[in-house]
């Protein structure tokens, strides 16, 4: 294998019939620069998740034989189970892993859908960060309707035109393919037989209702139980145990409860621990107290890989276009979080403030998630850069090949504005608890609370220029009026806490 490491998730319409998906597998295992790391096969939902990872050439082209033999042997016609699906090959994800980006992924789903368009004669539609219209961004635009409804739509409406091959539905269907960052396939399973409960659960948890940012979530009857089923699209952002702990608060107002849980494929290590320190409490917690990481870890290796591996600042000061101001700015917001969170540790504990312990020790683990948040979007900012780039590097030959590239464009140039937005946010959100901090904390660290406020202010302000930058770059800047309003206001927030902050001074720091 290669240093580049990429992951590729697809989702088969069929698990009643295991020889199918032995058969699938074969030819996954026949590309030598792959291996697979899981299988998960469900009989309600009749659908199989398989999990492999390898080199970028090696992923692409087990991938394509993969799709080849599922749609020789899966007929949709046919087909019946719980899941919405529109394809015997139904969706196929890229995850950039170690060594690689989100570009790449994107490249690598864009070749693949030609081929795939071209060669098999199935349709295909992009979608999350490969998408070329902002409305195929979530899957499950694309799958509306199932594969019975694509295939009374796809030759006459022009919404439903496949981004590569024809416009007509072999019985094999369509197939999407993207890239996107880490997803964790979750179910939850209720104490009851009444799927409408489970509907009505799905519908308050999931992004597009109003719930939770990054759950998308349906109501099932599953094995005669209720079952919200679920994709979480970034763990980091909503945790498992806040899912899991909405879904147990909405249960009870229908008289139900959680019975149990499943994981659909693999997870992130960080996911599991993540909901372990929240349910037991460790506010302390240090990720290098886990005893496989020391094991794993040798004092050896970690010397080699910090001569090896530059540092962020390195890497920032080097001639390439990324990281850049964005990504700064981020890295502000992230030791401005970190500021505070070290202000309302020292806080805890001590007898004096006794009484502002309860806070202190929220407004650490807020802050905590905020600091792991900006930190991820230093990486996020610098990959939706790089996307935007590899939009502007599309061909660009022929009308069809214009239209793809200007999509993609636009698509690209508006997640890197909304990563930054996303900056802002938090950048506002540190400064609030700085102010906190400030006020309450312990007063010998009043200093650090106002320097997190500042780190937090110059995120605010990086990410301002950068959300600019990037809407004022569309032809039709129509579609970020909202980013910029959304911004506007944040600034607006941001210059009274900054008046707040200077009381503040004057009364604790004398300053």
């Amino acid at each position: 294998m290669t240093n580049q490491l990429i992951e590729c998730i697809p989702n088969f319409s069929e698990a009643r019939r295991p020889e199918i998906i032995d058969q699938i597998i074969a030819a996954i295992q026949s590309v030598s620069e792959v291996k697979l790391l899981d299988r998960s096969s469900d009989l309600d939902h009749n659908r199989t998740v398989l999990t492999f990872a390898g080199s970028p050439a090696g992923v692409e082209e087990a991938a394509f034989r993969a799709i080849k033999t599922a749609a020789e042997l899966i007929d949709l016609d046919q087909h019946t189970g719980a899941h919405p699906r529109i394809g015997a090959t139904d969706v196929v994800p890229f995850v950039p892993l170690s060594g690689a980006s989100m570009e790449e992924c994107i490249a690598i789903a864009q070749r693949l859908g030609q081929r795939i368009g071209s060669e098999l004669s199935i349709p295909v539609y992009l979608y999350e960060a490969a998408a070329t219209r902002p409305e195929r961004t979530n899957l499950e635009n694309i799958r509306k309707g199932q594969y019975e409804g694509l295939k009374a739509e796809i030759e006459t409406n022009p919404a439903r035109q496949p981004d590569f091959g024809p416009a007509k539905l072999p019985k094999a269907g369509a197939t999407v393919i993207g890239a996107r960052a880490p997803l964790i396939a979750f179910n939850v399973y209720l104490t009851t037989d009444d799927v409408d409960i489970a509907k009505k659960i799905a519908k308050a948890v999931r992004q597009s209702s109003g719930g939770l940012r990054y759950v998308k979530g349906l109501g099932l009857l599953v094995d005669g139980r209720a079952q919200v089923s679920m994709n979480l699209t970034n763990f980091r952002e909503t945790p498992i145990a806040r899912v899991v702990e909405f879904i147990r608060r909405e249960a009870q107002r229908y008289g139900v409860g959680i019975h149990h849980s499943e994981l659909v494929g693999l997870i992130p290590q960080e996911a599991l621990t993540d909901a372990a320190v929240w349910y037991t409490q460790l506010d302390q917690f240090d990720k290098e107290q886990i005893l496989e990481s020391r094991l794993f870890t040798s004092p050896s290796a970690a010397s080699d890989s910090a001569k090896a591996c530059p540092s962020f600042l390195e890497e920032l000061a080097s001639p390439t276009p990324t990281p850049g101001g964005g990504s700064a700015g981020a890295f502000a917001g992230a030791m401005g979080a970190g500021l505070v969170a070290m202000v309302a540790g020292v806080t805890i504990g001590k007898k004096k403030y006794a009484d502002v312990e309860a806070e202190m020790q929220a407004i650490r683990v807020v802050a905590e998630n905020l600091r792991q948040e900006l930190t991820q979007a230093v990486d996020d900012d610098a990959s939706a850069f790089e996307a935007v780039m590899g939009a502007f590097r599309l061909p660009k030959d022929t009308d069809e090949q214009k239209k793809v590239r200007e999509a993609a464009i636009v698509q690209s140039t508006l997640n890197a504005a909304h990563i930054p937005l996303h900056v802002a946010e938090d950048a506002v959100k540190v400064m609030e608890l700085a102010i906190k901090c400030a006020k309450r904390g312990i007063v010998s660290a009043v200093s650090d609370s106002m320097s997190g406020f500042a780190m937090a202010r110059a995120a605010l302000t990086a990410a301002g220029y950068n959300v600019r930058i990037n809407i004022n770059s569309l032809e039709d800047k129509s579609a970020g009026e909202k980013m910029l309003a959304e911004l506007a206001e944040l600034e607006k927030e941001a210059d009274a806490l900054e008046s707040e902050i200077r009381s503040v001074m004057k009364e604790r720091g004398g300053i």
